[in-house]
């Protein structure tokens, strides 16, 4: 039975995958119609494994989005190399348990070659230790635990052991144009998102280092600075170098949210961009989004071990623990069970290498540019942002003065469209289309493509 379920998956999936470039991007069916099809009542008995595979494929697939496939430029979401997306099917086949090295071997071994490629693919310092966690919020989430162990030690108080009732107040110092996710990280570990001072942003979202002095004279006791390497709409970079020094002329910890930008640091052309950030404490970013290796894969990196350690290292007299040479995987993360990520991650590393890693991230850059470049030379079109990475922001301007109105419609038909998929934003009050460009298989053909249909609804939405 086992046999014929993942052949009628593996058939079902190859079609799905084949059929990428030409089905349409967006979703075509809505909830009500998903429910109907695939709920009801719970079976009374069982069902043929082979079957219930072929009835989810076909029942499910109208109300999948393409995203991974060319067109999609919607939030920044990669797709998942070949390579990838194989070991991540054995990652489920094998079922290890990722947690303990005696839960396997391979899967923890694997985590620590491919941290090791990723440091110094990425510049980071090759002392930092390294957790594979679900995205770029568990990313964040880390990162700033091990920033609240190692702040509030220096300051005498033993958190994990403690809590923070009674603690001195952790200061928290933010940009303003900081990624959601900053907030609810610190939300979950009873930092708050509301008692953050904010330094203030320049027009393309990078936090005034020179400001941030100023709001780093006024803190008082232990401190956590939160940057960021890749501005969510604009793509820009607050200017680490600046950040870290001052901050830690202060004592205060540096987390740096890399979570796409991150990658710019495999291009021997981008790596400029996130100068410094080998300075940081604490960096997080996205595998699945531009290594391109399927969900959910966040990434942690802690310059210091101890505080990395103190905030998730787990106990119990059943388990056994790693000897000598052998590493277990949930002294780093906030899971104790959980799969096996670093199998994806090591394909994918493994069938780029260093070049094939700058290439596609190079490669996602110039595609951007070219999107700027063919939309903004249209009539009535405006380019918001400098485009230093993948990130693009267009407007559409009105004659009557309804420019936000103007692009949200234009939005909406491209959206329905389906030759692209794509989102928007409010960018310093302005409403905008937000074109992100992530896709290892995204090609010139589809930005033409999806450039030309975006123009074509920006004349039916005059």
């Amino acid at each position: 039975m086992t046999e014929q379920a993942l052949e009628t998956a593996a058939a079902h999936a190859t079609q799905f995958l084949r059929g990428l470039a030409v089905r349409p991007v967006a979703a075509r069916a809505g909830v009500e119609e998903l429910r109907a099809r695939l709920g009801g009542p719970l079976p009374d008995g069982p069902s043929d494994p082979a079957e219930v595979v072929a009835q989810l494929a076909k029942l499910a697939d109208d109300g999948l989005v393409a995203s991974a496939g060319p067109r999609f430029f919607g939030f920044v979401v990669g797709g998942s190399l070949p390579a990838a997306l194989a070991a991540d099917w054995l990652a489920a086949a094998w079922d290890q348990n990722a947690g303990l090295f005696a839960l396997g071997p391979a899967a923890a071994t694997v985590e620590d070659i491919a941290a090791d490629w990723l440091l110094e693919l990425l510049g980071l310092p090759e002392e930092a230790t390294t957790g594979f966690v679900t995205g770029g919020l568990g990313a964040n989430f880390s990162g700033l635990a091990a920033a609240r162990n190692a702040v509030l030690a220096a300051a005498g108080w033993d958190v994990e052991r403690d809590g923070l009732i009674g603690a001195p107040p952790v200061e928290v110092v933010v940009g303003a144009e900081r990624h959601v996710t900053i907030d609810v990280a610190l939300r979950y570990l009873g930092l708050g998102s509301d008692r953050v001072r904010v330094a203030p942003a320049d027009g393309q979202g990078r936090m005034d280092a020179a400001a941030l002095a100023e709001t780093l004279a006024a803190c008082q006791g232990p401190t956590i600075v939160c940057a960021q390497a890749g501005n969510v709409n604009t793509g820009a970079f607050d200017p680490l170098p600046a950040i870290v020094a001052a901050a830690h002329g202060q004592g205060a910890w540096v987390h740096v949210d890399g979570a796409f930008g991150l990658w710019a640091a495999a291009s021997p052309a981008l790596r400029r961009l996130v100068a410094g950030v080998e300075g940081a404490d604490s960096v997080a970013t996205d595998a699945h989004k531009w290594l391109n290796v399927p969900y959910d894969s966040g990434i942690v990196f802690v310059a210091r071990a101890e505080a990395h350690r103190a905030a998730f290292a787990k106990t119990a007299a059943y388990f056994v623990p790693g000897q000598g040479a052998e590493r277990d995987p949930d002294a780093y993360t906030p899971e104790a069970s959980r799969r096996a990520r670093g199998f994806p991650v090591w394909a994918a590393l493994r069938s780029l290498g260093r070049a094939g890693v700058a290439q596609l991230v190079e490669r996602c850059c110039g595609h951007a540019r070219r999107f700027a470049d063919l939309l903004g030379a249209a009539d009535g079109v405006e380019i918001l942002n400098e485009v230093v990475l993948n990130q693009v922001l267009v407007r559409f301007t009105d004659p009557g003065g309804d420019s936000d109105g103007r692009t949200r419609e234009v939005i909406r038909r491209v959206q329905d469209g389906g030759t692209l998929w794509l989102g928007g934003t409010t960018w310093h009050g302005l409403a905008a289309m937000r074109i992100s460009v992530s896709n290892w298989s995204t090609t010139t053909d589809d930005v033409d493509r999806s450039a030309a249909a975006i123009l074509a609804a920006a004349r039916e939405a005059r």
